[in-house]
């Protein structure tokens, strides 16, 4: 990725996360409002410092197709609200038991599990409420991301990939059914964020389809960058724990280091050829793919 590229995606990336960290401080009750401790928890983890990368795919889609931008921040931001609470869910001592998560105590940690488990519900209703809530889109297109959005998160998409994962724990796993896990734990919520871009901007089937396979891609890539940075990131620049995969099968287990890298740009050079068909105006996604392909963190 050339130095412009790459200084353009920047400032791309810091102005959608500007944008939906706003939009989340607005959306989520201001601290101290009853019951306390319970919207201290979900602002505590929703508001931690992340990437918004769910995020920006949407809203690099939606200024793509030319749709609706402060509409989309909306949506954006129910999808981070939806990512939140699949974090607090997964560091719980009945799953991963983490510690750390974006350079912080893990939610559990600060609040106690039950306190926990009732901020995740709290996130993941808040999201639909915000998707339901907003006018700017017609009755037609909240309709299309709440079901997508139930799609991404219920048995065929995060519950059910994280429901595969536990079943594995202490097992080895052949490729396919480790890929089934992560393109539904992980990949869902991305494909969703892309899909909703194009249903936010009116994105037409050949534009959804494109967008579909580039956002499953990507999804898996992450998913595998993230295996890597488990095996060898530093806790310090990742803000969680490494090695907490330990006992599960990963995609370093399977293809080794350099196999899962090589498995990376694999499927990132297959992402960015899925964008062929929006031309050059896929850019952007394609920058961000290009983004995960060398990430560290």
């Amino acid at each position: 990725m050339s130095d412009a590229v790459s200084d353009d995606l920047d400032r791309f990336l810091e102005r959608c996360r500007q944008a939906v960290d706003d939009r989340l401080d607005q959306h989520v009750p201001p601290l101290g409002t009853q019951p306390a401790i319970l919207h201290e928890a979900m602002r505590y983890t929703l508001l931690a410092p992340g990437k918004r990368l769910r995020g920006a795919v949407l809203l690099a889609v939606v200024e793509m197709l030319r749709g609706d931008v402060d509409a989309a921040v909306d949506v954006a931001a129910a999808i981070e609200m939806v990512h939140a609470a699949s974090l607090i869910l997964d560091d719980l001592p009945s799953m991963d038991d983490a510690s750390l998560r974006r350079g912080r105590e893990s939610s559990h940690r600060r609040f106690g599990e039950a306190n926990a488990i009732l901020a995740a519900i709290g996130l993941l209703n808040l999201g639909y409420g915000t998707v339901s809530g907003c006018r700017a889109l017609t009755d037609r297109t909240r309709g299309e991301i709440v079901s997508g959005l139930s799609s991404a998160i219920g048995a065929e998409g995060l519950v059910g990939g994280q429901v595969a994962d536990l079943e594995a724990t202490g097992t080895n796993l052949e490729l396919d059914s480790l890929e089934f896990i992560h393109r539904n734990k992980t990949g869902a919520l991305f494909i969703v964020s892309a899909e909703a871009g194009a249903w936010v901007a009116g994105g037409g089937r050949r534009d959804r389809e494109a967008l579909h396979a580039y956002a499953k891609n990507l999804g898996l890539a992450f998913q595998i960058t993230d295996d890597l940075l488990d095996f060898s990131g530093d806790p310090a620049a990742t803000g969680k724990d490494a090695g907490l995969d330990r006992g599960k099968t990963t995609f370093v287990d399977l293809c080794g280091i350099e196999g899962a890298r090589k498995l990376t740009d694999q499927l990132i050079d297959t992402a960015i050829l899925n964008l062929k068909s929006l031309g050059r105006r896929s850019h952007r996604l394609a920058a961000l793919a290009e983004a995960v392909r060398g990430r560290d963190r």
